[in-house]
């Protein structure tokens, strides 16, 4: 059931993106007298799943969903229509309009994305405002992995800075140093305050890791304990502490989920706090790893903070918002270039974006996600690639800047090396989506 949701988000999240993306492409198109042939949902090879004819433009649904298109008479697109392109030109035809035109029917897709972006965070922002916690808020400190480990942090750390900068969302400590490459993080620790220099390639094994590296810590207090579970029959109460299992110290609650994960289907002892004085417990861990309590959840120990927005401040909050994504976003692409990171490998496909949306239906969730694609498709559809609307910009701006027209045999070679790129990098993501469910 959780799967049919979260493919539902998507199927619904890029219909409203991709429809409103090649919307923009239709509108300057008609505003400049150029004949619309198609204006299609999802692509159509063989057959459509829905089609009606109004006026000169084919409105319809394809069945294959990895995007859609508007097929504009006089256009070398991925189409590929040769034929027409050998007929004398005609006024009403993308080549015969003036190359401003062209670039503005062009970059018109790209700039609705960007638009929409800003104007969905806006709305998310107006209509829920926006909850983090703040890193001075980490009462516990950080729980950490192996490579942060590496790096010199340890569980219980409190950051300070990062490059001798304050991070107030702790969100975006992460994103700091993995997208920025910090050199340096300020934390206090026992009290003291005590500066740890990041060692060169830690942020490549970082990113191979594929993972958060940090999250915040949280006490394992005792909320809830299941019926019948093997917590009640070890006599585990609501308000205990979980203080050791087997002797070894659980300080925060990722310590007792990794330590009963290495004791399945094992006698274990736990020592527990309850009413300021220490008990012993013998209880019996389940196949999975678990016992069968719930702790006190984490914004219960941990002060969350919520910002509300009027309509009015909403607005510029969300042009903001969209243009860190967009800025985070380019600096990811980067590090996919970068062969010491591997972060080629972490590309994802549907799969992955798929699995991005709430398992349960969260309208939320579901438009903060889908602005984030909105940026997302903007930025992949500028990309000087043949085949993109970047591709056809960055010829449009030669021919503006030349006077110069590209040859109909330059424009439809780009167009197949275009098209083999794509669907080389739609292999890849979606092969690693593959491979990572048999991992």
């Amino acid at each position: 059931m959780e799967i049919l949701i979260q493919a539902t988000q998507l199927i619904l999240s890029l219909s409203i993106l991709v429809a409103l993306h090649e919307l923009g492409h239709f509108i300057p198109a008609k505003l400049f007298k150029t004949k619309v042939e198609k204006f299609y949902l999802f692509f159509d090879p063989w057959f459509s799943l829905f089609k009606i004819k109004k006026g000169e433009t084919e409105y319809g649904i394809g069945w294959l969903p990895l995007g859609g298109y508007v097929k504009i008479a006089g256009m070398i697109d991925e189409s590929m229509d040769k034929e027409q392109m050998k007929k004398p030109p005609q006024p009403w035809e993308f080549r015969s309009k003036p190359a401003w035109q062209r670039l503005i029917i062009m970059i018109g897709g790209v700039t609705v994305n960007v638009i929409l972006g800003m104007a969905i965070y806006a709305m998310v922002l107006f209509v829920w405002g926006t909850q983090y916690l703040p890193t001075e808020n980490l009462k516990y400190g950080v729980y950490t992995d192996s490579s942060a480990v590496q790096i010199g942090l340890q569980n219980g750390d409190k950051i300070l800075s990062v490059d001798g900068e304050k991070v107030e969302n702790f969100s975006d400590i992460q994103l700091k140093i993995l997208l920025e490459e910090a050199q340096t993080v300020e934390v206090e620790r026992n009290g003291n305050q005590t500066q740890i220099d990041i060692p060169e390639g830690t942020v490549a094994k970082m990113i191979k890791k594929q993972q958060a590296f940090m999250e915040p810590a949280y006490l394992p207090l005792v909320d809830q304990v299941l019926e019948g579970s093997k917590a009640e029959a070890a006599g585990l109460e609501k308000g205990d502490r979980l203080l050791a299992i087997n002797g070894e110290p659980t300080p925060f609650f990722q310590d007792v989920v990794k330590t009963l994960q290495k004791h399945k289907e094992k006698a274990i002892e736990l020592t527990v706090e309850r009413n300021g004085s220490e008990t012993k417990l013998n209880a019996e861990v389940t196949p999975k790893g678990t016992l069968g309590f719930a702790i006190v959840p984490i914004d219960q120990q941990l002060t969350f903070s919520t910002k509300e927005y009027g309509f009015f401040e909403s607005i510029p909050a969300g042009v903001v918002k969209a243009y860190d994504s967009f800025e985070n976003y380019i600096k990811q692409i980067k590090l996919i270039f970068n062969p010491e990171t591997e972060a080629y490998k972490s590309l994802g496909g549907f799969i992955t974006i798929g699995k991005a949306f709430s398992p349960e239906w969260d309208w939320q969730r579901f438009w903060s996600f889908t602005a984030f694609l909105s940026i997302i498709l903007a930025i992949m559809n500028i990309l000087p690639i043949p085949a993109l609307d970047g591709g056809h910009v960055m010829f449009l701006i030669f021919e503006i800047i030349t006077g110069r027209k590209p040859g109909e045999k330059v424009m439809e070679y780009a167009q197949i090396a275009g098209i083999i790129i794509l669907l080389a990098l739609m292999i890849l993501a979606n092969g690693n989506d593959i491979m990572r469910l048999f991992q």
